[in-house]
């Protein structure tokens, strides 16, 4: 039987994977491109079966099932209005980016926006995709529209789960600065992510501390977020944080400091170590803030955002 303080733990890292899950829906802009190919006007493209690479067995499925060939099969001439469209047809094809990369269809930059499709490329990737589609449309018995929405959902999961490996241990700070970015303005450039508040100071994230606060280039806040819950670890984490802390109050010795830990990862020692350091001011455990509304707004309050 696991303790009630496991259980929570557990809880916040499905709160936290959760919340990280549902904001890559929306940074990806999955329901926009497809609610957008819903007003694409699919009969105005000459669709050469041959040439685009889909089967007639497939086209004549989804034809006589009443569902919009645009809404399925990839057409050079969608791609090159909005490069972005790309995405929907790989998930629904259920391939990665990784994987269109390994056969020489890199696509990254298309998908997000920062670079457009020539004729060349936009019928390359679209013959590739569309015998992907068509072969799992073969597959199937009968076309199911809502099917598909099941094929990109699961693509894009994996993309997902592949985004929140690379992230792991650091999930906590990745959804305090998701929060912190709904209301902050994002200043582009720069090694780190900085955002300009509403009273003109300046968030940098993903430096020295993981978030620190400034005013005319002095620290005023500085926030250090350790993840994971192997207790073996935890005093290797504290000791990093400290560190980090130690040169904020060097830096301004009126900076506010605060460190955010995993609570089911501290021993006596390191809790201990942090009522008496004097370099740590507040102290919060990453469970009161995901689980305590109070904490959350406190924690806010401190950072004054």
């Amino acid at each position: 039987m696991r303790s009630n303080e496991e259980r929570e733990s557990w809880l916040i890292d499905q709160i936290t994977k959760s919340n990280f899950f549902h904001q890559k829906l929306h940074d990806w802009n999955l329901l926009k491109i497809a609610y957008e190919l819903d007003t694409v006007n699919g009969e105005k493209f000459e669709w050469n079966l041959n040439k685009l690479d889909i089967s007639l067995k497939s086209w004549n499925k989804v034809i006589h099932s009443g569902i919009k060939p645009v809404k399925v099969f990839c057409h050079p001439e969608v791609l090159k209005e909005n490069p972005k469209r790309v995405i929907y047809y790989r998930m629904l094809a259920m391939v990665s980016q990784k994987s269109m990369s390994k056969v020489g269809l890199t696509i990254n930059k298309y998908e997000e926006g920062r670079k457009n499709f020539d004729d060349d490329t936009s019928l390359k990737v679209s013959k590739h995709l569309n015998k992907i589609i068509s072969i799992l449309i073969e597959s199937d018995e009968k076309v199911d529209e809502r099917e598909f929405d099941l094929w990109r959902g699961m693509a894009a999961g994996s993309q997902a789960q592949g985004s929140w490996q690379n992230l792991k241990g650091r999930q906590i700070e990745v959804l305090i600065k998701e929060i912190i970015k709904l209301i902050s303005k994002e200043i582009p450039g720069g090694e780190h992510e900085k955002l300009m508040l509403k009273d003109g100071r300046m968030l940098v994230m993903g430096s020295d501390p993981d978030i620190g606060i400034y005013e005319d280039n002095v620290i005023q806040v500085a926030l250090e977020i350790k993840g994971g819950i192997d207790p073996a670890g935890v005093h290797e984490r504290f000791g990093a944080a400290l560190k980090s802390l130690r040169r904020a109050k060097q830096g301004n010795p009126k900076s506010i400091t605060i460190l955010i830990m995993q609570g089911i990862s501290l021993t006596i020692k390191a809790r201990e170590e942090i009522n008496k350091s004097k370099e740590i001011e507040y102290f919060f455990t990453i469970e009161n803030i995901i689980g305590d509304e109070y904490s959350k707004e406190r924690l806010f309050d401190l950072m004054g955002i």
